[in-house]
């Protein structure tokens, strides 16, 4: 397939602008919410993050595809994005030897639609100035007005819980059974470079599905809990939260990442909103307010905690703030070894700056290890 050939597509949003472009990908519909990300690198890590379903991306790097794709380089076993929107895109040809496929091969292989050559800067300027909203390409159905039907169907981010279309449906185990450390990995949509931080820092895991009772994953004897990221609602995981809350109750170190943080926030009292575009990309800046350094992060969220609910809790303080809105990026408990972020320290991709906050829940888990070795002595 040469670059000029590809076939027409076309991107209309909820609002019913409407964006001309060409196909990429399987020749077909994709729909979801739309929202861009402003990494310049990691395309294939952002595709697979599962935090993704259900979304189409909008890229604002300019090229996407140009080298290829790697086996190692993925955080799920699935395409999670629903669509890609792009500038350009290398559809036949990639510049590292290491790659396995062409990225147009990739999503033929695992059914993904997109659009490439429309412009991206109008599309997230747009998206930015009015907000996250739903949208529809196409490139089996070009009638506009049809599609500005269907884009009318697609349900609303918002109240729509999304872990239980990701998240693992039986149990399994990660790492060395022989490490120093168990830890029990509540599954709402982990990725895969999560699971490898920790078993990198000495750590066994056994990854429990979303809806796993608080009894199944205890009798596993864990030494910590790890709440993963994934997508949707955070306030329509009910059940989830109500096992977070009281898994709070026992003395064993806790660590929420993204979604993660969500659930753990709600079941400590606090409260969400669903943002207004919210954050996507590598190079957000966050400050730690204990430490008083900004740390450069990747973010991938569109709900966020909200700060002015710690009121309703108040052995709960902020430890990071996102220094570009103010928002919400981290919490921990005053008298307990539990502590969250908004954002992803595994940052795959992105920068590791934040790479110490899997060290301090290491260190939580020794000391509380320890602390009760020294009891039963």
């Amino acid at each position: 397939m040469k670059y000029q050939e590809r076939k027409p597509a076309v991107l209309v949003l909820e609002d019913g602008s409407v964006y001309y472009g060409k196909a990429i990908g399987t020749i077909g519909t994709a729909t979801g919410e739309i929202c861009f990300n402003t990494g310049m690198t990691g395309y294939q890590e952002i595709f697979t993050d599962p935090s993704y379903f259900g979304q189409i991306l909008v890229s604002t790097v300019s090229h996407i595809g140009n080298y290829g794709i790697h086996n190692d380089e993925i955080e799920s076993s699935d395409l999670n994005i629903a669509g890609l929107v792009c500038k350009k895109f290398t559809d036949q040809y990639y510049s590292r030897s290491s790659a396995s496929k062409s990225i147009q091969e990739y999503f033929e292989e695992l059914g993904l639609s997109g659009i490439s050559d429309v412009d991206t800067r109008a599309i997230v300027r747009h998206i930015r100035d009015s907000g996250a909203m739903n949208a529809i390409i196409s490139s089996e159905e070009l009638d506009v007005e049809i599609l500005k039907t269907k884009v009318k169907d697609i349900p609303s981010m918002a109240g729509l819980e999304l872990s239980s279309k990701v998240a693992t449906k039986e149990p399994y185990l990660f790492g060395d059974e022989n490490a120093e450390f168990k830890v029990a990995v509540l599954d709402l949509g982990v990725k895969r470079s999560i699971l490898s931080c920790l078993v990198d820092r000495g750590c066994y895991l056994k990854v429990f599905p979303m809806n796993t009772s608080l009894e199944d994953m205890t009798m596993w004897n864990p030494d910590g809990f790890m709440l993963s990221n994934g997508p949707g609602d955070p306030s329509a995981m009910s059940d989830v939260i109500e096992t977070v809350k009281r898994m709070t109750e026992l003395e064993i170190p806790i660590f929420g990442i993204c979604l993660g943080h969500q659930v753990l926030s709600l079941a400590s009292g606090l409260t969400t909103r669903k943002m207004h575009n919210g954050h996507r990309g590598i190079n957000h800046p966050v400050i730690n307010l204990q430490t008083g350094k900004c740390e450069v992060t990747s973010q991938n969220h569109g709900f966020v905690v909200e700060k002015e609910s710690l009121s309703n809790n108040s052995e709960i303080e902020i430890t990071h703030t996102h220094l570009n809105d103010n928002t919400l990026a981290g919490i921990k408990f005053k008298n307990k070894k539990i502590f969250s972020v908004q954002y992803h320290p595994e940052a795959s991709a992105g920068p590791h700056d934040s790479r110490y906050l899997f060290d301090d829940f290491i260190a939580n888990i020794s000391e509380m290890v320890k602390r009760n070795k020294a009891v039963v002595s």
